[in-house]
């Protein structure tokens, strides 16, 4: 049995996460003895789906359609669910991202598979087949068996390491089956000019520690020159100094970036509930005894107002802009 594993793009073009994926499937197959096989779906250039080989994708299979230009769940699950039949996968590997959250449960369902969702290492154990992931906000694992013969698995962001491992490169082009569907997608409309959260690779957040609206505009500038989103804890949110869309926690939006700045933020439990998942994680906050410190790799104790303008003036400097 196979591994197959769905990779996203974004316009065209694989991100970390992509990679991340197919290096955890590709070693998942080597546990099992099999080979790692990655699906895209929508319009990508051959040279832009070579770079899946590089960790480990024995084969990529690239489904085209004008059906995929918007995000239909039917008619991606049914994709996937075809090429995991196609393939005779035993393991079907998705993000746990919006995406991979909307699609793996069809998918397991289409397959009569088991679905472990958010895992965050390679299974415990084969036979049976055991799963690893943290559970009650990140403080405790649970280790939980999958019984049946196909698995359905959503990895959590940042939670595998890239393992390259050049294959050759063998992709075939497959024309998608348009599905009948009830819902009609009329119009798509994307934003523009600004990162998005769920998809940032580093997020700039703020607290009430920022003290007013008035004063965002230094961590506002500090994310432009970084290229990242921006964000804020729900206290912020409900005073209305930010938008609802930048809340993190686990009552707003649940992120796992790279690099993750909690400016002024005290880190209660609810907020790194929604961004215990990043990478790393560096705190700015006047109080030493903060919880934010406890989760942070990096951290600067200091008003967040005085500290701002000089991360801004040294990133700026380091960035050239």
């Amino acid at each position: 049995m196979s591994v197959l594993v769905f990779v996203e793009n974004w316009d065209g073009r694989f991100k970390k996460l992509s990679f991340e994926l197919v290096s955890y499937a590709a070693k998942l197959a080597e546990m099992l003895g099999s080979a790692a096989t990655a699906v895209s779906i929508g319009k990508v250039e051959d040279s832009e789906l070579s770079k899946l080989a590089a960790y480990g994708a024995s084969a990529i299979v690239s489904i085209e359609g004008d059906q995929y230009n918007v995000l239909d769940n039917q008619n991606y699950s049914s994709a996937i669910a075809e090429m995991a039949v196609k393939y005779n996968a035993g393991v079907v590997v998705l993000s746990n991202n919006n995406m991979g959250k909307a699609i793996a449960p069809r998918i397991a369902v289409k397959l009569k598979a088991g679905f472990g969702a958010g895992v965050s290492r390679l299974p415990v154990s084969l036979d049976p087949f055991v799963v690893y992931k943290k559970v009650f906000s990140g403080n405790a694992f649970a280790n939980i068996t999958i019984k049946s013969g196909i698995r359905v698995l959503t990895l959590a962001q940042n939670s595998f390491e890239l393992i390259e491992k050049q294959m050759p490169v063998v992709i075939e082009k497959v024309a998608g089956k348009a599905v009948e569907n009830k819902i009609v997608v009329k119009d798509t409309q994307k934003q523009t000019g600004k990162v998005l959260l769920t998809d940032a690779d580093i997020v700039v957040s703020g607290g009430r520690g920022m003290k007013s609206p008035d004063n965002w505009a230094p961590l506002v500038e500090l994310a432009s020159i970084l290229e990242a989103a921006t964000a804020c804890s729900r206290p912020v949110s409900d005073e209305g100094w930010r938008g609802h869309d930048e809340h993190t926690g686990q009552t707003g939006k649940i992120i796992a970036p790279n690099l993750y700045f909690a400016i002024g933020i005290s880190g209660a439990t609810q907020h790194l509930a929604g961004v215990s998942g990043s990478k790393y994680i560096v705190a700015i906050n006047t109080d030493k005894d903060a919880p934010i410190f406890e989760a942070a790799q990096y951290g600067i104790i200091g008003d967040a107002l005085k500290v701002l303008p000089k991360l801004v003036e040294a990133f700026r400097e380091v960035k050239g802009k």
